[in-house]
Formats: C-alpha cells, structure tokens, sequence
C-alpha cells in the first residue's frame, strides 16, 4: 500500500489533501501505520462516544509533536478511509498538560458546497457547536487522565500559515 504520510499537502494554491482514518460515526480511533501500510485502531472511546466528522491527517507534514497535524473534516457525507482535497481551513489550539496542541484540530469543509459546509472559517460556527467539539475532544482524552484546556479557535489565514511552515 502507499505510505499515505507522503502524499502532498497540497492539491492546489487553495486545497489541500487530507487523510481520513476514521469515519465520521466510528466509535474508536484509527491511525495509519506506515510501516505496515494499514489503518489500525489506535484506542476505542467511551461508550456511546462517537466521532462527529471525519478524522484524519495532512498528508507531508509534521507537527511540534512529530506526528503529522490532524484534520478534522466537516462534510455532508462521511468519507471512507481516503484522500480528498479540502478547500476550507481553519483551526483551534489547545494545551495538553502544559504542552500547546497546535494540530488539534485543523478543521476543513470539504466536498460539495452545501447549506451544511458553506462555513469557511470555524469562527463563524456557533458557538454551541463549537462547544460541542470542545466536549468531544475533551471527552475523547478523559480515558487517558489527559487535561485539554482550549487556547481558542483561529481562522484560515492562520491554519494555511501553520499548514505550509509545517510541510515537509
């Protein structure tokens, strides 16, 4: 199988790709192996805990911690385990136990515009949603005594700037 980390970043000036590990609805994580070239689950959530879009990660890069950023992916339709180009792009920090979480999450709209992803920057979510997403990720790290505080949400200028310094 492809190394799926060494896809480009970048379809276009204006897109980039992204991988998804784990679709919309899973109730556990996946991850990418690239040695073995297989998606393999990386740890399951609590129950009735279920991932609300799409997950995955930007291809050729690589974030503070190593790993490539993550992605969420705000659709109409969950995607399967594959790549697509994202046009719409912005991002939230969080601190993980004193460590800034930069990757987590960029978050993308993707696919066909619709009334459901016309949001171009996660700003303009409301606020509710945006809570609610705060909740997931802080819900998806209790199982591992992991404390996220939220350093806040920043639009696509910012996530474009932090996705081309991190392409390798």
């Amino acid at each position: 199988m492809t190394n799926l980390t060494k896809l480009p970043s970048w379809a276009d000036n204006d897109n980039i790709f992204a991988v998804v590990e784990t679709p919309r609805g899973s109730s556990c994580k996946l991850e990418f192996d690239p040695k073995l070239g297989v998606f393999a689950l990386a740890k399951p959530l609590m129950a009735g805990l279920t991932y609300p879009y799409d997950w995955g990660f930007i291809p050729s890069t690589k974030a503070e911690d190593g790993d490539p950023l993550d992605v969420l992916i705000r659709a109409n339709l969950s995607r399967c385990c594959a790549t697509l180009p994202a046009d719409r792009h912005s991002r939230s920090r969080a601190e993980e136990k004193g460590q800034v979480r930069a990757k987590r999450p960029h978050f993308c709209g993707a696919g066909p515009v619709t009334a459901r992803n016309e949001i171009k920057d996660i700003r303009n979510l409301p606020s509710h949603a945006r809570d609610d997403l705060e909740q997931f990720f802080r819900a998806t790290n209790a199982l591992e005594n992991k404390e996220l505080k939220f350093l806040g949400w920043h639009g696509p200028n910012r996530a474009t700037k932090t996705i081309k310094r991190l392409a390798r």
